[in-house]
């Protein structure tokens, strides 16, 4: 009889560094049907945006680092009071523990999204799990949701569904922190 492992991990937020593009690249090639974007786009995420991303690792009981989870979100550069989430990684490993929310709450309580006010994302309308996210954030911090197309599926040169803008806000930008 096989006995399943049940080693503890724990999962660690921190702010992403040049050191983690190779591996925030894979993780979004194992999170189909997520754009992936080059390497070098991932390597900007993870430094001149670095404080609105963020990284997920598993901690295994020996200390080993595994990222499970990756958000990419930058301040709109004409409205600083917006901050727009790009793209939201969680590998299969570590879906169903709340780690997308915890990233994104984590990401609002910095001190580089002190002024925000309003987020935004853009998601597909088949992205159920996605829509489910940003509803649960939307109703934690007592906002508003708005929905239009941003980029109709006629504007995209392969088969890809329509981007819907999500808006929340405005709130508080103060719930999040301690």
């Amino acid at each position: 009889m096989h006995i399943p492992d049940r080693r503890q991990t724990e999962v660690v937020l921190r702010t992403p560094t040049a050191e983690d593009g190779p591996s925030v690249h894979q993780l979004i090639s194992r999170c189909p049907p997520l754009d992936e974007n080059s390497v070098y786009c991932n390597l900007l995420q993870c430094t001149h945006w670095a404080n609105t991303c963020v990284i997920a690792e598993s901690v295994d009981e020996s200390g080993n680092k595994t990222p499970g989870g990756f958000i990419s979100g930058y301040l709109l550069p004409e409205d600083a009071n917006t901050l727009f989430i790009w793209q939201v990684a969680v590998d299969r490993t570590m879906r169903g523990q709340g780690v997308a929310g915890k990233m994104l709450r984590a990401i609002l309580a910095r001190d580089a999204c002190r002024n925000v006010s309003q987020l935004q994302t853009t998601i597909n309308p088949s992205n159920q799990a996605s829509w489910k996210l940003f509803e649960k954030l939307a109703q934690e911090l007592g906002a508003e949701m708005q929905r239009r197309t941003l980029f109709d599926a006629s504007q995209f040169t392969d088969d890809h569904e329509e981007e819907v803008l999500l808006t929340i806000g405005p709130f508080d930008p103060s719930c999040l922190r301690d």
